[in-house]
């Protein structure tokens, strides 16, 4: 059994220690919107916050994780409305197949919490997720979005 606090709620699940954090959201929890992509971490796919911290799940074990640490995904990284990096993901068509974007907007979201006016490198240096679709420009650009719709 393990507690987890995962969008603001506490949570017991029962899973083995090294079950990754991953499975643990989607089959145990029903949070869902966290995806499966590679396994290893290297896709981003699978991405989190924990205390505020871009990491990725499918390498987390459960275990490692105290019940104080604050996990936030997708579902909710705005539970009262839309963050700016959805608007602007929205407002310019980011996504293609999506698959990725819940790994890649919560990567951003990260990012203009730590940088709230990032430049291209910081962008480049946190951004590490992976798009089949290649929608890396448009990744850039909804960054600036938000991060100019935070500041105004």
């Amino acid at each position: 059994m393990a507690k987890l606090n995962i969008n603001g709620r506490v949570v017991e699940i029962q899973v083995a220690d090294d079950t990754p954090l991953l499975w643990a959201l989607r089959e145990q929890a029903g949070l869902t919107g966290t995806k499966y992509g590679c396994g290893i971490g290297a896709c981003g796919a699978c991405t989190v916050l924990l205390d505020g911290q871009a990491m990725r799940a499918c390498t987390m074990p459960v275990s490692a994780i105290a019940e104080d640490q604050k996990i936030v995904t997708i579902e909710g990284l705005s539970p009262d409305g839309m963050h700016p990096i959805q608007v602007a993901w929205r407002d310019l068509d980011v996504p293609q197949c999506g698959y990725c974007q819940s790994g890649m907007i919560m990567a951003a979201a990260a990012l203009l919490a730590e940088k709230p006016s990032p430049t291209d490198e910081d962008i480049d240096a946190a951004m590490t997720n992976i798009c089949r679709c290649g929608t890396y420009n448009r990744v850039r650009a909804g960054i600036k979005q938000a991060a100019g719709n935070r500041q105004g």
